[in-house]
């Protein structure tokens, strides 16, 4: 999967609470999971705190985030969640350590803000929430993956959130998949199907048309990779400019006749490998025009996506990201 990427700012933990001991939303922030996720883990594997304190309100201690943390180092190898929580429990937590990893606080504490393990993938240096989402993703857990990615979404917003988590995760799980003999592949399918839902709850209603003001945004023919444009779709909406997006691998009849029916002032053709990335067909789009003679107009095409790197046509630009594509589409419109 490759990046639109963009810029964000880290937030650690915020530490604990006054009583002593981390609230249930504290410790979900410094393990990367859902607080639902925490408060499942304790009702269901009698993984919460050894004391509690007035009526049901739970106080972490450094021994309970430590037992939570085997847990999810545990889970992120694939052990079902019943054994991987027999072995939380375990009083020596370095006797029973899964193989080849470390659990994420023992020996030092983690980075703040930042994660490097615990998510049984390779995720390098990433955000904190990055290990969430990985964990989530690979047990299939779909209400802790809606639950995370919106509150990603809404924490760092849009663009951030695509570039600075979404992407190094969908990144991680494409390489175990190159990696492991496709072992990971319907973790890649499941966290994509996800992140779209994600975007349509947190993106307001399609933007109305405005005369000459319209973004149309396709995958060119034998292209099927859609979900960077549905971002790129969502973050445009989010600043008022009305799109027009279309599925994967659009016909070449099919493009050219929805240019000239809605008149664009850009076009965004997605090219995800360079075996479908067209330089003649950016070339007939950018020469397209429409109007009456003496005042006729054409649109502004941009190629994104990493198939054009060495398709490069001359005239037209290519961002680098999801921040500078966002930037030219929205100058297009309003100049």
């Amino acid at each position: 999967m490759s990046a639109l990427t963009g810029n964000g700012e880290d937030r650690g933990d915020q530490g604990g609470s006054p009583g002593g001991g981390l609230t249930t939303g504290e410790v979900a922030r410094r393990l990367g999971v859902a607080p639902t996720t925490v408060r499942t883990w304790d009702s269901r594997y009698g993984l919460g705190p050894d004391a509690r304190t007035g009526g049901r309100h739970r106080r972490w201690t450094p021994e309970d985030v430590a037992r939570l943390e085997r847990m999810c180092a545990w889970t992120a190898t694939g052990l079902p969640p019943a054994e991987a929580a027999r072995l939380a429990r375990s009083e020596e937590p370095s006797a029973e350590a899964p193989p080849g990893r470390t659990a994420v606080g023992a020996g030092r504490p983690a980075a703040r803000g930042r994660s490097r393990a615990g998510s049984g993938l390779q995720l390098g240096d990433v955000r904190l929430e990055c290990k969430g989402i990985a964990r989530a993703a690979l047990c299939l857990d779909a209400a802790a993956l809606d639950e995370l990615l919106l509150a990603a979404i809404a924490e760092h917003g849009l663009v951030a959130a695509w570039t600075e988590v979404i992407v190094p995760t969908l990144q991680a799980v494409g390489r175990e998949w190159e990696t492991s003999g496709e072992k990971y592949v319907e973790v890649e399918h499941f966290l994509s199907w996800h992140v779209p839902g994600a975007l349509r709850r947190t993106t307001p209603n399609t933007v109305a048309d405005r005369p000459g003001a319209t973004t149309l945004l396709a995958c060119v023919p034998g292209e099927n990779h859609t979900l960077p444009l549905e971002v790129l779709s969502a973050a445009l909406t989010e600043r008022g400019v009305p799109v027009r997006m279309f599925g994967g691998a659009l016909p070449v009849e099919s493009l050219v006749a929805a240019v000239r029916r809605t008149g664009p002032a850009a076009v965004g053709l997605w090219a995800q490998s360079r075996g479908t990335a067209s330089r003649p067909l950016a070339q007939h789009v950018a020469a397209m025009q429409w109007g009456v003679r003496g005042a006729r107009r054409g649109p502004a095409v941009l190629t994104l996506g990493p198939g054009w790197a060495r398709q490069t046509v001359a005239g037209l630009a290519r961002p680098s990201g999801l921040a500078e594509a966002v930037t030219a589409l929205e100058a297009s419109v309003s100049s």
